[in-house]
C-alpha cells in the first residue's frame, strides 16, 4: 500500500533513551501501588483481557480504587470515611469509573470452591500497612445495584494486622468464607495504609461454590445467574454433576413459552420451580434466617442433600438463532474518490434488530485498510469509514451481532478506490501490530499523517514501547519519539 508524504530530515535524540526510560519507569511507580492476584481482583482481570471494556484500568490495576481509608465509616469521600457509595471500586478516579458498573452479568466470576482461602497482593510500590480486611456482599444483595455500604456485611470475615510493616508480595492471608455465603457475591479486599490518609479497595467478584453446612443437611452446589433475556422457543437446562461426572437423573430443562418468562428474572424463578417440584433433594432459591429455601425473581441459589450424590451443577442456554433477524449494505457508492491517500467512505446500513456493527475494508492484498465499529438500533444507520489506501478494487465487509449475541449476519461488496496515489510504503498503521515492530519498520501516525521508520538496534527496541498510558516514544507524537523513529 502506498501513500504520499513530504519529507524532512531526520530529527536526532536530544537525550539520552537510557535516561529517558528510566525516568518514565520511575514515575510510573510512584503512581502504582498494589492489587489482589489470588484470587484475581476485578481490575486485574481487566489486563487480562477476561473482563472487557474496563477504561484505563486495563493498564493500571494496581492504581484502582485509591481513596480515603475508613470503610464502612461515614457516607464516604473525606478523612477516615472510605471511598464514595457506587464509588468504591473506582476509588472517585474518572479514569477508573468503567469499574463502578455493576450487574449480575457485567463481570467474570471466579469460582470458590473452598471456603478455607488464602488472599494473595501483589505490590508495585509497598507502603507500610496497619492492615488487611475483607468484607462480603450481604445475603440476598442486588447484583445489579452499584456497590454501596448497604451493599455489604457492616464488619469483614477477615481481618489481617499489618503491624505498620511493609507488607511481603504473595505472602497469603488464610481466611474463611462464612458458610452462608454461596453463588455470585463481592469480596471487598481493602489494604490500609500507614503512611497515609488512603487505603486501597478491590473488589473481587466470585461464584462461591463451596460446600457449606448449611441447617437440614443442605449443600450448596451452584446458583442461577440470570444473565440475559430469552426469546420463546430458547431452553435452559440445570445440568447436575456428580463425582463421577454428569447426572442427567438429576438434570432438568425449561422451555421459554412466552415473552414474559423470557425475562431474566422470570426464566431463572421458573428453573428453580422446576428443579423443586422434580426432586426433594434439590432446593433452589435463597434462604431465610430459619433455614428455609425458596425461589425468587431473580438469582437463585442451588442446594443438594448428600444422598443425591450431585457436587455441583451449570446452567446451559440454548438460544436458537433468530431467524428473523437481517442486515444490509445500502447506499454504498460503486466508486469513491482518495485525496493524497484518504477518503472518507460513507454507506447506510439497513437493520431490523438492535446490533453490533463493525465494517471493514480491504484491499487487493487484503490488507485492512479501514475499519469502524458502532452499535445500532433497528433501522437505517449511516457509517463512515476513514480509509487510508491506494486506487485499485477493494472489499467491504459488514458483520452484525445482535446485542444478544445469539445471531450474526454478514454482507460483502465490492467498491473500487480511485484518485490520487501515493508513494510511501508503510507496514503498520500505529499502533496495530506493534509486537511486531524491529528496526526499519515503517508505520503511518494517524495524529500527523506522517510516516516514521524505526531506528537500527539497539533504539529499535524503544519502538516497542508504548501504551495509552505512557507514550513517551510514540512516533512524531511522544516527548522522546526522535530517540526510537525517524521521519521520513
Amino acid at each position: 500500500m502506498k501513500n504520499n508524504f513530504n519529507k524532512s530530515n531526520v530529527l536526532t535524540g536530544c537525550a539520552s533513551s537510557l535516561v529517558l526510560l528510566s525516568a518514565m519507569a520511575a514515575s510510573q511507580s510512584v503512581l502504582a501501588h498494589g492489587f489482589v492476584e489470588v484470587p484475581p481482583s476485578r481490575a486485574l482481570l481487566c489486563q487480562r483481557g477476561v473482563n472487557q471494556n474496563c477504561g484505563d484500568a486495563q493498564y493500571e490495576p494496581q492504581s484502582t480504587g485509591e481513596t480515603f481509608k475508613g470503610f464502612p465509616n461515614g457516607a464516604g469521600g473525606g478523612p477516615l470515611q472510605g471511598p464514595v457509595d457506587g464509588k468504591i471500586a473506582s476509588g472517585g478516579s474518572a479514569l477508573f469509573s468503567a469499574l463502578d458498573a455493576q450487574s449480575a452479568s457485567r463481570w467474570h466470576l471466579t469460582e470458590i470452591k473452598d471456603r478455607n482461602i488464602a488472599f494473595q497482593w501483589q505490590y508495585s510500590a509497598a507502603h507500610p500497612a496497619t492492615k488487611h480486611e475483607y468484607f462480603i456482599t450481604r445475603d440476598g444483595w442486588n447484583p445489579n445495584e452499584v456497590l454501596k455500604r448497604a451493599s455489604f456485611d457492616s464488619t469483614p470475615f477477615c481481618t489481617v494486622d499489618g503491624g505498620n510493616q511493609v507488607p511481603v508480595a504473595g505472602a497469603p492471608h488464610n481466611c474463611v468464607i462464612p458458610d452462608s455465603k454461596t453463588g455470585h457475591h463481592v469480596v471487598l479486599a481493602v489494604w490500609t495504609v500507614g503512611d497515609t490518609d488512603n487505603a486501597f479497595y478491590n473488589p473481587i467478584d466470585v461464584n462461591i461454590l463451596a460446600e457449606a453446612a448449611l441447617p437440614g443437611g443442605w449443600s450448596a452446589v451452584g446458583s442461577i445467574a440470570p444473565s440475559t433475556p430469552l426469546l420463546v422457543g430458547d431452553k435452559v437446562k440445570a445440568r447436575a454433576f456428580s463425582a463421577a461426572g454428569e447426572n442427567a437423573e438429576y438434570s432438568v430443562e425449561i422451555s421459554i413459552d412466552n415473552a414474559e418468562e423470557g425475562k431474566a428474572e422470570n426464566w431463572s424463578f421458573k428453573l428453580a420451580e422446576a428443579l423443586n417440584r422434580a426432586y426433594p433433594l434439590i432446593r433452589a432459591g435463597v434462604r431465610d434466617e430459619d433455614g428455609n429455601i425458596a425461589p425468587v425473581k431473580g438469582a437463585n441459589s442451588l442446594y443438594a442433600q448428600k444422598e443425591s450424590g450431585v457436587t455441583r451443577y451449570e446452567v446451559q442456554l440454548d438460544m436458537r438463532e433468530d431467524a428473523g433477524a437481517n442486515m444490509e449494505i445500502a447506499s454504498l457508492q460503486p466508486e469513491y474518490v482518495l485525496d493524497k491517500g484518504r477518503v472518507s467512505m460513507a454507506f447506510t446500513a439497513q437493520t431490523n434488530r438492535s446490533m453490533n456493527l463493525e465494517a471493514t475494508l480491504f484491499d487487493e492484498k487484503n490488507k485492512q485498510v479501514g475499519v469502524v465499529s458502532q452499535t445500532v438500533g433497528a433501522g437505517s444507520t449511516g457509517l463512515n469509514l476513514d480509509v487510508r489506501s491506494a486506487p485499485g478494487a477493494h472489499t467491504l465487509t459488514l458483520v452484525g451481532t445482535t446485542e444478544d449475541g445469539r445471531t450474526t449476519r454478514q454482507e460483502t461488496q465490492a467498491v473500487t478506490l480511485t484518485g490520487e496515489g501515493v508513494g510511501i510504503e508503510y507496514d503498520f498503521e500505529f499502533p496495530n501490530g506493534i509486537s511486531e515492530y524491529t528496526a526499519g519498520t515503517k508505520v503511518l501516525q494517524r495524529a500527523t499523517d506522517e510516516v516514521f521508520e524505526c531506528k537500527p538496534f539497539p533504539a529499535s527496541g524503544y519502538c516497542k514501547q508504548y501504551t495509552p498510558t505512557s507514550n513517551g516514544f510514540e512516533p512524531g507524537v511522544g516527548a522522546s519519539w526522535q530517540s526510537a523513529w525517524d521521519k521520513l
